[in-house]
């Protein structure tokens, strides 16, 4: 089983698969627990960083820009996996959970983060046009895919969606996410 947990920078990924990893860790050490499957979470930045896996650093955006191939040949072999990142959805998975945050909240956190407000900005109306959405949903179709919108949901609550998806107790679900007024 491969689950990758993919969406716009800002949308709670990290935040969410760590309380995962920590639910999965526990989960191992109590028998009698209703938990996802065993799973091991890659954070797939993390990954990029320490194994120096990009091709070069974007200036102007303030990011290096990942060598998708030699993260592709990183993960060859390894199942029972929880792969997070914005890039994700490039990977082979058998569900992929796409976080969504309403582009106004989710500029606030970047900012809040320290991201310049280009890079907020740029981020924001990403969300709205639904990029990574898309993307995952022609890469991966429609069954694998399931859209969370973590604007109002605290992270506890993301984790338990994304548990959901891990265990099957959640049909797949895309496209119900609109921000388009956000563009308007």
């Amino acid at each position: 089983m491969r689950i990758a947990v993919t969406g716009t920078p800002g949308t709670g990924k990290t935040t969410a698969t760590e309380l995962l990893e920590s639910r999965l860790a526990a989960a191992g050490t109590d028998a009698g627990d209703e938990s996802p499957p065993e799973l091991e979470v890659i954070h797939l930045n993390r990954v990029l960083e320490d194994e120096g896996l990009y091709t070069e650093v974007d200036a102007d955006r303030e990011s290096k820009i990942a060598d998708l191939d030699a993260l592709a040949e990183w993960l060859e072999g390894r199942d029972g996996i929880v792969i997070e990142s914005h890039l994700a959805h490039h990977f082979a998975a058998d569900r992929i959970a796409v976080l969504r945050c309403h582009p106004e909240t989710l500029e606030q956190r970047l900012l809040e983060r320290g991201e310049t407000e280009a890079k907020a900005a740029e981020n924001a109306e990403s969300e709205a046009l639904d990029v990574i959405l898309s993307a995952a949903v022609e890469e991966h179709g429609l069954e694998s895919v399931y859209e969370i919108d973590t604007t109002d949901r605290d992270p506890a609550a993301v984790a338990d969606e994304l548990a959901a998806v891990a265990t099957g107790e959640r049909d797949p679900s895309a496209g119900e996410v609109d921000f388009m007024e956000y563009l308007t």
